[in-house]
């Protein structure tokens, strides 16, 4: 609400400059609101694909009156992140930084609105699974890029943006289980999740016999209570669940048979049509120019988990 308020105003500002002013300044409507626009002549590589050193020359254009122009008029973007998912989103103990690929997600769109000094404009905050939703509706953050599964109950409430990566739901384990070797295999097993995500509610469909009332807020507090013994498993996004092994490979394994397919988004305000295509032209921007695939090497890659294709954004 309070991003809206900011774009009325500026919205106001422009119609009353536009009354009385001048002929001879350029149309906004060359360019359509959200487009990707490049410099005349740019070629693409034998594959088709935009090379990095073109893609760099591109801008994407900032909507007039928008919700994208309030921020940027503000100076501060503000995005939801886990704090505790290694490679995705984890607070470092050491020295406090937000690090891991969701947040170079957001640097990446804080990029493009802000230009040179982006970093010193972008706030990361933590948002757990149960509380995105609420910090999108009341204007606390602009974005939650936190392993964010797209599905249309959410859509209810908030929109997305993306796909940006596709995670499949996997089960975690203590490195001596041999009996846990798929979905099935959690009934009659205590089994933690976290609230207000969607794999409990999957596994509460896939396996109706286990015992999943060990739950928590954060994923991190799920692997303490399988290290201790409290639970069997943990089950959570594959990508997530990699990320606390490499942590600790000697204790802990993936049973790598992924039974769910986790489409992550970028949630935002239902219904700001303008900043979800400035984040859809940004992922698709960072596709071309590779700087999604340098996010991604350098986060989750880091692991030792080959780079996928990035999958197409879904403009619903």
């Amino acid at each position: 609400m309070r991003r809206k308020l900011l774009a009325l105003s500026a919205l106001l500002a422009i119609t009353a400059a536009a009354c009385g002013g001048d002929d001879s300044a350029g149309s906004s409507e060359d360019t359509a609101p959200g487009a990707a626009t490049t410099a005349a002549g740019t070629e693409t590589s034998e594959a088709g694909a935009t090379t990095t050193a073109e893609a760099a020359a591109a801008t994407i254009e900032i909507p007039a009156g928008s919700s994208v122009e309030a921020i940027k008029n503000e100076g501060k973007l503000v995005i939801g992140v886990k704090y505790d998912v290694p490679l995705f989103g984890l607070k470092n103990p050491t020295n406090n930084e937000i690090e891991g690929f969701d947040v170079e997600i957001g640097k990446l769109i804080a990029g493009n609105i802000f230009g040179e000094g982006a970093e010193d404009k972008v706030e990361f905050v933590e948002a757990v699974s149960k509380n995105r939703e609420p910090f999108i509706q009341d204007g606390t953050v602009d974005l939650v890029i936190s392993t964010y599964t797209i599905n249309d109950t959410r859509k209810e409430v908030v929109d997305f943006a993306g796909p940006y990566y596709i995670a499949g739901q996997d089960i975690l384990v203590k490195k001596d289980n041999t009996a846990i070797k798929g979905v099935d295999d959690l009934n009659g097993k205590k089994v933690c999740s976290v609230t207000g995500s969607t794999s409990l509610k999957n596994v509460q469909e896939k396996a109706p016999q286990a015992d999943v009332s060990t739950v928590f807020d954060k994923y991190s507090l799920c692997v303490e209570a399988l290290n201790d013994g409290r639970v069997e498993a943990v089950t959570t996004d594959d990508i997530i669940l990699l990320g606390f092994v490499a942590e600790d490979p000697d204790n802990l394994k993936v049973v790598g048979n992924p039974f769910t397919a986790e489409p992550y988004g970028i949630g935002l305000e239902k219904g700001d049509q303008a900043l979800r295509d400035f984040v859809n032209d940004s992922l698709e921007q960072a596709y071309a120019d590779g700087s999604w695939a340098e996010a991604f090497e350098s986060t989750v890659g880091a692991s030792g988990v080959d780079t996928p294709t990035p999958p197409p954004v879904d403009r619903y």
